[in-house]
């Protein structure tokens, strides 16, 4: 029986020799050219190169072609008006945009609103923009980037809050 991977070890890394049945702990596998050299191995750089030179993900995935010839829109989220705080804002996303004829109705028997377009509601949440442009460009998807906008916030001044002010006395309704 071959041993057994155990964790912390990536399969793909990993020599199992079942002619010895001595070892029955798997060794990594080293790479010839770099333990010849003596230099050791940067795997963050390796790693990077190979994800730059493999092939791109629309050649090889079932995605009907329709798919393709979508754009996707890449942006960030604005805080919500309710709510003061920040959830949900610090990821970029990527989604669909509407096609103008995707066959929308109306449900009659709930009132929904129902499309026939599978990717609508499809939304993906990144890290970075730059990580986000990757996977776009990974995919061959068309896409254009919406910067976020940032809030004007003007300087207020306390002192403005108890100033004289000869005009009428202002009344706020409250009910």
């Amino acid at each position: 029986m071959p041993p057994v991977a155990r964790r912390g070890f990536s399969v793909s890394a990993l020599r199992c020799d079942v002619s010895t049945k001595s070892s029955s702990v798997p060794t990594p596998a080293t790479n010839s050219s770099a333990s010849g050299s003596g230099e050791e191995r940067n795997l963050p750089t390796e790693q990077r190169e190979r994800n730059d030179t493999a092939v791109e993900a629309h050649i090889v995935s079932d995605a009907p072609a329709e798919l393709h010839q979508r754009t996707v829109r890449i942006y960030k989220p604005a805080k919500t008006a309710n709510s003061s705080g920040r959830a949900g804002i610090a990821h970029w996303r990527v989604n669909f945009d509407l096609i103008q004829s995707s066959d929308r109705w109306e449900n009659p028997l709930m009132g929904w609103a129902s499309t026939a377009d599978y990717v609508h509601n499809l939304n993906m949440q990144f890290k970075t923009k730059e990580d986000a442009i990757h996977f776009v460009e990974k995919q061959g998807w068309n896409y254009f980037v919406q910067e976020p906008k940032s809030a004007r916030i003007r300087p207020k001044n306390y002192a403005s809050n108890y100033s004289y002010d000869a005009r009428k006395l202002r009344i706020h309704h409250t009910k």
